[in-house]
């Protein structure tokens, strides 16, 4: 009688294990993975990419998420209220604006090509992308809310119900599952369709002369800083910027705390340049012109000053013919396709 009473067991245990098994295979292959295009001289893809890699259902219940502005205290602001498409998901607000008007410490920055990156945030604050949405939530000049609060708000809504059970199996929010969706969502934003690219991959385009010429004079003053396919070294540099006078800023050095990083911060990108003004750390530049005639005339000396700057009297000497040459490249770094032009 025992022995059969344990193979009764033991058939029920299998039974109900590949019941399992092929629950957890219908999840996978309902919810498939979102493959990641790594263009032409692209970095490798951050190292926590591969611990939360975009999903079908993943990336909608994110890109949901990103536009909710229930993440806010008031119901007024989401992430793309600041992270606009057309503007390379920035705002062409000087400093970020969050509820009630409270404008924050620095300007927005764009979303694009976050895969790549190895730091986020001006300063570098975070290394890893899925820890950098609770930031905008709990800061007062932002969203002003808590995380706890934001699923209160949504925990019984059909449509998230269901986005949750497709893209992790059940239905309960959780703060890592939103984080999780609102990183692989932006893991997609990938900008690599300029005429640059098309240029480079010889699809029948070909730069003007003003561009050409551009072009030469940005690889022999602009690319130090501005390197490789991302059009940034990811470095952190103080480049004699006007100051924000604000007591919370410190650049790079608000997160070191090393006197030597003292108002640095992180190279930006120039893909889509053209779309994300202003410029500087807290939008001191309305104009690309703005910020050559001021590279042109001198920056603001520091003990930390860049050498690209410090070792050639605090400028980089340009003539108005190269700055128009200058801009015109710059603006074939525009993705048309990207921002939905």
């Amino acid at each position: 009688m025992k022995k059969i009473i344990s193979l009764l067991f033991l058939a029920l245990w299998v039974v109900s294990c590949s019941s399992n098994n092929d629950d957890a295979e219908m999840i996978a292959i309902d919810n498939p993975e979102i493959s990641l295009p790594i263009p032409s001289g692209f970095p490798e893809l951050n190292s926590f990419v591969s611990l939360n890699k975009p999903t079908k259902y993943g990336v909608e219940l994110g890109e949901k998420l990103f536009s909710d502005k229930r993440f806010s205290a008031d119901n007024t602001i989401s992430c793309s209220s600041c992270h606009i498409q057309e503007n390379a998901f920035s705002d062409h607000h000087p400093q970020a604006v969050g509820i009630e008007g409270r404008v924050g410490l620095r300007n927005t920055p764009p979303i694009q090509n976050l895969a790549f990156m190895k730091f986020y945030n001006w300063d570098g604050s975070k290394l890893q992308l899925e820890n950098q949405p609770l930031v905008p939530i709990i800061t007062h000049e932002e969203m002003d809310s808590s995380i706890l609060e934001v699923i209160g708000k949504i925990k019984d809504d059909a449509q998230y119900k269901e986005l949750f059970r497709k893209a992790f199996g059940d239905e309960n929010v959780t703060p890592d599952r939103i984080y999780k969706s609102i990183a692989q969502f932006e893991y997609t934003l990938i900008s690599a369709s300029s005429k640059y690219d098309k240029v480079k991959r010889k699809e029948g385009q070909t730069f003007t002369e003003s561009e050409a010429a551009g072009y030469k004079t940005f690889q022999q003053k602009c690319a130090v800083c501005h390197s490789g396919e991302l059009f940034t070294d990811q470095s952190f540099r103080n480049i004699g910027f006007p100051l924000n006078t604000d007591s919370n800023e410190a650049g790079r050095g608000r997160v070191t705390g090393i006197p030597a990083d003292f108002m640095s911060f992180r190279v930006p990108s120039l893909r889509n340049i053209e779309y994300t003004a202003p410029y500087g750390s807290f939008g001191q530049f309305p104009t690309l012109k703005s910020v050559l005639d001021y590279f042109d005339a001198g920056v603001l000396d520091a003990a930390n000053l860049d050498p690209v700057f410090k070792n050639n009297e605090e400028k980089i000497p340009l003539t108005e013919e190269e700055k128009t040459n200058l801009i015109a490249f710059m603006k074939t770094l525009s993705d048309t396709e990207f921002v939905k032009k």
